[in-house]
This record gives structure tokens, C-alpha cells and sequence, in this order.
């Protein structure tokens, strides 16, 4: 049996203010395709985020027990679990984690039969690093300290 082996990575020494915002915005990249996760790993580290990524979803399931993201990013064909085996476990144990499904084979029997699993985000493969970026960003908007350094402040009143 195949070992399942976690890739974490966090922002650069040198991150920008938008990098030390992301970075502590957690994700969890789950992918049976050893280059389009390390892909996926690369693209949102180099963007700031703290990235893990693990290999199928049976994977996903048991490092969520223990640690907590702020997005999963998942496939959705994978051998032992599915991404959509994915969020119906964790739908069913209340846990409110957005999903990212990036898969080449869209699971629409499996949505119209149980709407309520529809992921946060559905992207069909293959897709680029800016849509994978911006499903990200529409998904983690800017924490609120952020947005407020971001808005222009006006100068005060003597």
C-alpha cells in the first residue's frame, strides 16, 4: 500500500503584504495526479498561501481530523475516495470547509442527485493558474484587516 505522503509549503522570506495575508490562509490541495497537484502546490505557494497537498481523497479525510484549512481544493475521480465522497463527509459532520473541485470529469449525475454537495467552486480540467488564482480569490476573499489597510484612508480633520 502507497504511503501517504503530505507536500506543505509556506510564503517566502521576502512575501509582499498581500503574501503575508495569504499566508495565513490555509488550503489543503487533493489530487491523484502527482503534477497537477505539484502544479497546484507551486502556483498558490508562490502566491502566499500555506499549502498542503495529499493524494486521494481517503487522504483529505483523515488529515482534516486533525488539522484545519481554509479551502480544499480537490479532483474529483481518485481511488479510495472520490471529491465528492469528500464533501459528503464533510457536509456531514458540519464541517463548513469551502471546496474547490478541479476535475476533467464533472460529477453532474452524482449533483443532480444530491445538489447540496455542489462544491463552493467547480472547474473543468484542464485549467490555467490564473483561473485556478482567481477560484481562490472569489472563494478566500482578503481577510478584513487586509481590506481595510487596502481602502484609501482619507487625511484627518484639524
Amino acid at each position: 500500500m502507497k504511503e501517504n505522503k503530505t507536500l506543505s509549503t509556506g510564503g517566502s522570506a521576502g512575501a509582499s503584504l498581500r503574501d503575508r495575508a495569504n499566508s495565513s490562509r490555509r488550503i489543503l490541495v487533493v489530487d491523484d495526479d502527482k503534477d497537477n497537484r505539484q502544479l497546484s502546490v507551486d502556483v498558490l505557494a508562490g502566491s502566499g498561501y500555506d499549502v498542503e497537498a495529499v493524494q486521494d481523497g481517503a487522504a483529505c479525510w483523515e488529515i482534516v481530523q486533525t488539522r484545519s484549512y481554509d479551502l480544499i481544493i480537490t479532483d474529483n475521480r481518485m481511488p479510495r475516495m472520490t471529491g465528492m465522497e469528500v464533501i459528503e463527509k464533510l457536509r456531514s459532520a458540519g464541517m463548513a470547509i469551502p471546496v474547490i473541485m478541479a476535475t476533467g470529469c464533472l460529477p453532474t449525475y452524482e449533483l443532480a442527485r444530491k445538489p447540496w454537495l455542489k462544491p463552493d467552486v467547480l472547474l473543468e480540467k484542464p485549467i490555467s493558474t490564473d483561473d485556478l488564482l482567481e477560484a481562490v480569490k472569489k472563494v478566500l476573499p482578503a481577510p478584513a484587516k487586509t481590506r481595510e489597510r487596502m481602502q484609501i484612508q482619507p487625511y484627518p480633520e484639524f
